[in-house]
């Protein structure tokens, strides 16, 4: 197994929560050319009622620029945006993905772009080259079913997942980041590639689950009760559920995943300028304001978390950010993990 350097993985206790000292706004020499422009194309895999309208809606009503957006999962947006840079007609000027990024910027389509407005986002959430920035991240954790899991037997540790009560109990997905690989990833990364394919041995023994569908869907399972418990989904789908009277709680073990959705410029795009300002736009005050209202944690320093004690920063629980580079390098190797030993 190749060995990880400590390099390649944060431990999440940055300051997001400390002020940042510049106030970016774009110039009115880019907004006058996106107003030129006229329109500008999204390529997004964001949930469109949930944030992408609002998104779309402020900033039309802000600039003036009418915002038009296709929604796809990260690898239908890779390929569309490929597909038509390679047929020398790209439609698409901006392009946001949680995986895959990668494959743009090896062949040169997604363009660099660098602003005092992506230099207030952390580093750790911004290409150093300069080929995406990430307007927020995401925070994937187990979550139960309150009416069938009593408080004293959720888990607080990974040791606590191989209890055998849990055998037989758990679900998780297959696939990406959100799933199986994700989980496997996180325990490699967070004990060490020795220790952590001995847990993963143990942990193969609980004979878990693996349902083909979203993480948001493997949480509604788990709420109508046909699993007590989910290993990985997106901590904030839970209190949204909570909230809404739902037996739904997500569980803060350490370390958990923090994943980043990557936006970037397309290259030859037919609207560049327009393009630019919507980035802008995604990464500011404003357009932070609305990924939090929205229910995403949003990466500026100066917006916090919608539900403060679900982030890292809480100080409640710590979490290893998964860089985008690492998970191109290694995604395959998780996904052999899984299919070796939980299948």
């Amino acid at each position: 197994m190749h060995k990880l350097t400590g390099a390649v993985l944060s431990l999440f206790v940055i300051a997001l929560c400390s002020q940042s000292p510049l106030r970016a706004e774009p110039s009115a020499e880019l907004i006058a050319r996106a107003k030129k422009d006229g329109r500008v194309t999204w390529y997004t895999d964001l949930i469109v009622n949930q944030i992408v309208r609002p998104l779309s809606e402020a900033f039309e009503a802000k600039y003036g620029v009418k915002l038009d957006y296709a929604r796809g999962d990260s690898q239908d947006n890779l390929l569309k945006a490929l597909n038509e840079i390679r047929a020398g007609r790209p439609v698409g000027d901006v392009v946001s993905v949680t995986t895959g990024m990668h494959s743009l910027v090896e062949i040169g389509a997604a363009r660099r772009y660098v602003s005092e407005g992506v230099s207030l986002i952390p580093a750790h959430f911004r290409d150093p080259k300069g080929y995406w920035v990430a307007p927020n991240y995401f925070v994937m954790t187990p979550a139960v079913n309150t009416t069938m899991v009593k408080p004293q037997d959720i888990p607080k540790t990974y040791e606590d997942l191989l209890d055998p009560k849990w055998r037989g109990r758990m679900v998780w997905k297959p696939n990406d980041m959100s799933g199986a690989p994700g989980f496997i990833a996180n325990v490699l990364l967070g004990m060490g590639e020795d220790k952590g394919m001995d847990y993963l041995r143990k942990l193969s023994g609980q004979n878990i689950t693996s349902v083909q569908t979203s993480a948001r869907a493997i949480l509604n399972q788990v709420i109508a009760g046909e699993y007590p418990m989910a290993l990985q989904v997106f901590n904030h789908h839970a209190v949204l559920s909570a909230a809404v009277g739902a037996p739904s709680q997500w569980v803060p073990l350490s370390p958990s995943a923090v994943t980043v959705s990557q936006v970037a410029l397309i290259r030859g795009s037919p609207r560049q300028a327009a393009a630019e300002l919507l980035v802008e736009f995604l990464i500011s005050k404003e357009g932070q304001a609305i990924y939090q209202k929205s229910g995403y944690f949003p990466t500026h320093p100066d917006v916090p978390a919608p539900w403060p004690e679900l982030s890292p920063t809480s100080g409640k629980y710590t979490a290893n950010v998964i860089d985008p580079e690492i998970i191109t390098r290694d995604l395959e190797k998780w996904n052999g993990i899984f299919k070796t030993m939980f299948r």
